[in-house]
């Protein structure tokens, strides 16, 4: 398979990283990007953030209301001038990226463990 990462302490982890369940309230093209990736706000309960997610394998109606997991924590980064604050998590799927999403929808925030 592949993983080549050492082990690590199971009492740590995700103790740096911060990863929570969010909806998908707004969604953009995002022309300005070297990479095909999404303009996106994300609700977490009592806050949104954005991100740029190369979700593009989607159609803009088919993002909307989906909840995602993303990590909280990871700053701000600017691309193309857009702040994004939060890494919507994803694997590669045969046409493009897929997003990770809970099994049942569960309260926006909700952290994952």
């Amino acid at each position: 398979m592949g993983i080549d990462e050492p082990d690590i302490d199971p009492e740590r982890f995700l103790d740096d990283i911060e990863m929570r369940i969010g909806e998908i309230v707004a969604v953009e093209a995002f022309p300005e990007a070297r990479k095909d990736v999404y303009k996106l706000e994300v609700e977490f309960g009592d806050e949104t953030l954005r991100s740029a997610a190369g979700l593009t394998m989607y159609e803009h109606e088919e993002l909307l209301g989906r909840q995602v997991v993303a990590v909280v924590n990871v700053g701000t980064v600017s691309i193309a001038g857009f702040e994004s604050q939060c890494l919507v998590t994803g694997v590669d799927g045969d046409e493009g990226v897929v997003h990770l999403q809970p099994e049942q929808p569960v309260e926006n925030g909700t952290r994952v463990y």
